[in-house]
C-alpha cells in the first residue's frame, strides 16, 4: 500500500482508494472510538487508533479544536480551507462532528454516539463532564462494555486533581527537565511535547489492554491517565539510580550518566554520535581510531573504569575524531560494527534512505504527515484520509 518516495521532498501518496481494498484487514477495523479531546495527548491517542483502522469520531466545539489555529505554519487545502500544521500532526483519519454541550439536542447526539462506542477518550478537567452526563458512570449505565479513558494533567485524585495540565509544566514537575540540558546550563524541555505524546502513547496501550480484558470478562472499565504519571514513568533508569543512591542524577548534556564513551563528538566537518555501549564495542572503536593502546589500557577494561576516567578518555577520543570527516568516520564505524550516526535536521531525516525505505512520511489529499510506526505481516494501516475539516461529517446516518 506504500509507494517509495521519488524525491526527498515528495512522500508516497496514499489515497483513500488505495487503502479501501485493505480496510477490512486493518488491526482495529470495526472498533468505534469517540474522542472528546483536544490539543495533543488525547488526539494523539485517537490518531493511533485511526491509523490502526478504528473509526474515530472527533467531537468538537463550534470553535473547533484549538490546535486548528496554532499557526503558523499553516496548511491550505485544495478548497481553500486553512488549518495549522500542528492540528494535522494528531488528527489524521478521523471524522469530525460539531456539538455545543450547552445545546440539549447536540448533547443528546453526543450521548447517543457514545452509547454505540467501544472506546471514549476525553481530556476534560476531572469531573467536568458529569453535568453533561458524559462521565463514565453516566455512560456506563447503558453500556457496560464501554472502555472510557480520561486524560488529565494530574489524574482523577490527589491534591492537584483540579489543576490544568500543560506539557511544559509537567516536564518540569516530573523531573524530566532536571536531567535534560548541559551540566552548567539551565534545565531544558524536550524539543517535542514529550509529556503529552507519552501520555497519548501510554493511553493507547492502556485502552488496548482494557479491550483485551473485556474479551475475557465481558465488561468495560474506566482508565485514569495523567500527564504527570506518564512523565514520571519515563524516568526509568534515572529513577532507579536515585532510589539506589539517594542522589539526584545530574544533567549530563549529550553524555550518558552510566556509559562512557557515549555522546556527541566533533569531526572536521560537523559532529557525530558515537555510542559504543559495552566493552567489546569500545575496543572496536579504539581500533577504528587506531588507538589500540586505549583499547588495551587496564584502566579502561570495563565501564566502571571508563566512567572513572571519563574526562581524560573523552578528551583522547575528541583529539582523534576531529581529524576525520563525518562520512569517513561513520563508514569506518559501520564496517567495524560500532554504533554511530549523523545528527540530522528534519530535512535530512526525511531524505535519509532508511527513513524513506520505511516510508514514515505519508501523504493524503496533499497533506503530508508521519505515520504511526507499526508494521504488520498480515495487516495494513489506514492512512488514506487526512485530518477532517471542522464538522466535515456532522451527524449523518452512521451515527446509529
Amino acid at each position: 500500500m506504500f509507494r517509495r518516495m521519488k524525491s526527498p521532498r515528495r512522500p508516497p501518496r496514499i489515497t483513500s482508494a488505495s487503502v479501501a481494498g485493505a480496510a477490512l484487514n486493518t488491526p482495529l477495523h470495526g472498533l468505534r472510538v469517540v474522542e472528546l479531546a483536544r490539543v495533543l495527548a488525547g488526539p494523539f491517542a485517537g490518531q493511533i487508533f485511526a491509523d490502526l483502522g478504528a473509526e474515530v469520531i472527533k467531537v468538537e466545539s463550534p470553535d473547533g479544536d484549538g490546535t486548528r489555529q496554532w499557526g503558523p505554519p499553516w496548511i491550505t487545502r485544495d478548497n481553500g480551507d486553512r488549518e495549522a500544521a500542528y492540528y494535522h500532526a494528531c488528527n489524521r483519519g478521523k471524522r469530525s462532528v460539531v456539538a455545543d454541550f450547552n445545546v440539549e439536542e447536540d448533547l443528546a447526539r453526543v450521548r447517543q454516539i457514545c452509547s454505540t462506542a467501544d472506546v471514549v477518550i476525553e481530556n476534560f478537567k476531572p469531573g467536568a463532564l458529569e453535568k453533561y452526563g458524559l462521565d463514565y458512570d453516566s455512560l456506563a449505565e447503558n453500556a457496560d462494555r464501554l472502555i472510557y479513558c480520561s486524560i488529565s494533567g494530574f489524574g482523577q485524585d490527589g491534591p492537584r486533581r483540579n489543576e490544568p495540565g500543560y506539557d511544559f509544566v509537567v516536564q518540569a514537575m516530573s523531573g524530566l527537565m532536571s536531567i535534560t540540558g548541559e551540566p552548567e546550563g539551565e534545565p531544558m524541555k524536550s524539543g517535542v511535547s514529550m509529556s503529552d505524546l507519552a501520555c497519548g502513547l501510554w493511553s493507547a496501550n492502556a485502552i488496548q489492554a482494557a479491550l483485551l480484558m473485556r474479551e475475557r470478562t465481558g465488561r468495560g472499565q474506566w482508565i485514569d491517565m495523567s500527564l504527570l504519571d506518564c512523565s514520571v514513568g519515563l524516568l526509568a533508569n534515572q529513577a532507579t539510580s536515585y532510589f539506589a543512591t539517594g542522589l539526584n542524577p545530574p544533567r549530563k548534556g549529550n553524555a550518558h550518566a552510566q556509559v562512557v564513551p557515549y555522546g556527541v563528538f566533533e569531526v572536521s566537518d560537523g559532529a557525530v554520535v558515537l555510542a559504543p555501549a559495552n566493552d567489546r564495542l569500545f575496543v572496536r572503536l579504539m581500533r577504528v581510531l587506531k588507538r589500540d593502546d586505549l583499547g588495551s589500557d587496564a584502566r579502561l577494561q570495563d565501564n566502571a573504569g571508563r566512567i572513572e576516567h571519563r574526562d581524560w578518555l573523552e578528551s583522547e577520543i575528541t583529539r582523534e575524531v576531529i581529524c576525520w570527516t563525518s562520512k569517513a568516520l561513520l563508514e569506518a564505524c559501520r564496517t567495524a560494527g560500532v554504533p554511530a550516526g549523523p545528527i540530522h535536521d528534519l530535512e535530512n531525516v526525511f531524505a535519509d534512505p532508511q527513513v524513506m525505505a520505511r516510508e514514515m512520511a505519508v501523504e493524503a489529499e496533499g497533506i503530508t504527515g508521519v505515520r504511526s510506526p507499526f508494521r504488520f505481516s498480515n495487516a495494513e494501516l489506514a492512512l488514506g484520509e487526512p485530518s477532517p475539516r471542522l464538522g466535515q461529517h456532522d451527524w449523518p446516518d452512521w451515527q446509529n
